[in-house]
């Protein structure tokens, strides 16, 4: 196991703790744990709030002046995915060199960016397709950060209390999904303060001759509504969060991850759980419009009234799978979990060429049954990585298997673009099977190598 974190060499600088050892009950702050905890996954909402913008806005802008083919958009709302892997492969190294306060305020500032970009340039529908592509890959900033978040909060607990920590912050963090997906529709139906003068731009005419509908909207303030969340986002991570000295400071330092064999099983796992869930919130309103609004007219379902549910179901049973996981081990609720997925993508594979409306409620079902259980699975993970590896590795094996599956939603929207969503499905129950296997040979099973 690893040396206590205390040992880490000093760092200068009123933000660092001068010694931190977490498993040891008489010196641990559990205040300072949990108030690290709350600030830092209210920042981190607000990523995955910023995150996944494009997918609650891609499905409406042809309604609101733009001309995107189906192609356009998928690839639209799969770039913030493209980028959110990318910039997870960054941020996992971040967490020892900057420290929880820097890392945190830092990062949730530049999230203006994107909120701010999108904000304006719905506003001109003769924006070049370009923009809008860089405007997405932008708010992968909002995924970014869960690579740097999640490892450095779990340096503030004890392993016995990591599954439920984790699972309360990437839970409530992943509700930011849900979020964007149901305040959206709402605020762009509204007039904000400050719409008389101008302040966040003009409204918009949105005309949905499939439904009959004509109206007045503002899209521009599904961006600018969450810019003061943000800003308050930052104030908090600058005036109240500490960083603890941990040992590796530099990158070359954490490299040793990948000669563990584990950190490959563990991504893959986390693939099946949390690359499920990602890919599939991102492109659920979207698949909804394609496959049962457009083909069937004004009988056609309104994908804004269910788009939220999946993230919103994924998001709770995360929440719910922590202390589950903590009191009868990861590695058990991961072989539940991941079989959960397997079979019910198996089952709604078979509702994606619907030949009438009325197959609606059991493509729903069999969706919300996948974003089910991959929350759970997201949850028992991540009590596993803290259990399989030393603390310091541990952080860093958290932040690239969160890279490797956020390129869930690019993945998922690549195949979706291309016509192959059954593919998909088939593969991804496969991959499942193989996972179950992994699971119980390396960590769930009698005398397993890694029990967790």
């Amino acid at each position: 196991m690893s040396s206590p974190v205390a040992s880490a060499p000093k760092r200068s600088g009123g933000e660092w703790l001068d010694s931190w050892d977490p498993e040891n009950a008489e010196t641990w702050d559990s205040r300072l744990a949990w108030k690290t905890l709350w600030i830092t996954t209210f920042n981190l909402t607000l990523a995955f709030v910023t995150w996944f913008l494009v997918s609650a806005l891609a499905p409406q802008l042809n309604y609101i002046g733009f001309d995107l083919s189906k192609g356009q958009l998928y690839w639209l709302v799969a770039m913030p995915g493209l980028a959110g892997g990318l910039l997870r492969i960054v941020w996992m190294f971040l967490p020892p060199i900057l420290g929880t306060r820097k890392l945190v305020w830092m990062s949730t500032a530049l999230l203006l960016i994107p909120l701010i970009g999108w904000g304006m340039v719905v506003n001109n529908p003769s924006t070049s397709y370009t923009v809008l592509l860089m405007l997405a890959f932008m708010a992968g900033v909002g995924g970014g950060v869960f690579s740097g978040f999640m490892p450095s909060t779990s340096y503030f607990f004890p392993k016995s209390k990591q599954g439920t920590a984790l699972g309360l912050q990437a839970g409530i963090g992943n509700f930011g999904v849900s979020l964007v997906q149901f305040v959206s529709p709402w605020v762009v139906g509204i007039g904000l303060f400050g719409t008389s003068l101008g302040l966040f731009g003009q409204s918009q005419e949105f005309v949905n001759p499939d439904k009959g509908i004509q109206a007045q909207v503002w899209y521009n303030h599904a961006g600018w509504f969450w810019v003061p969340w943000v800003i308050i986002g930052v104030i908090l991570a600058f005036t109240l969060l500490k960083s603890v000295p941990v040992q590796a400071r530099g990158v070359k330092e954490q490299l040793d991850i990948f000669s563990n064999k584990h950190t490959w099983l563990m991504t893959w796992l986390y693939i099946l759980t949390f690359g499920t869930f990602s890919g599939l919130a991102a492109q659920f309103g979207l698949l909804m419009k394609n496959l049962y609004s457009t083909p069937f007219g004004a009988d056609g379902v309104n994908p804004l009234a269910y788009a939220f549910l999946g993230a919103l179901v994924g998001s709770a049973a995360r929440i719910l799978a922590g202390p589950v996981a903590d009191k009868f081990g990861g590695a058990k609720v991961t072989l539940v979990a991941v079989l959960g997925i397997g079979f019910s993508a198996l089952y709604t594979s078979f509702t994606l060429t619907p030949t009438n409306v009325d197959e609606f409620p059991t493509f729903l079902w069999g969706m919300l049954a996948i974003f089910f259980f991959t929350g759970v699975g997201n949850a028992s993970t991540f009590k596993q990585m803290p259990m399989i590896f030393e603390r310091r590795q541990a952080g860093g094996v958290i932040g690239w298997t969160a890279a490797i599956a956020a390129f869930g939603p690019f993945v998922f929207g690549v195949m979706f673009a291309t016509g192959n969503a059954q593919i998909l499905y088939w593969l991804g129950f496969v991959s499942c099977m193989i996972g179950a296997v992994i699971t119980w040979y390396y960590y769930a099973r009698p005398g397993a190598e890694k029990p967790s």
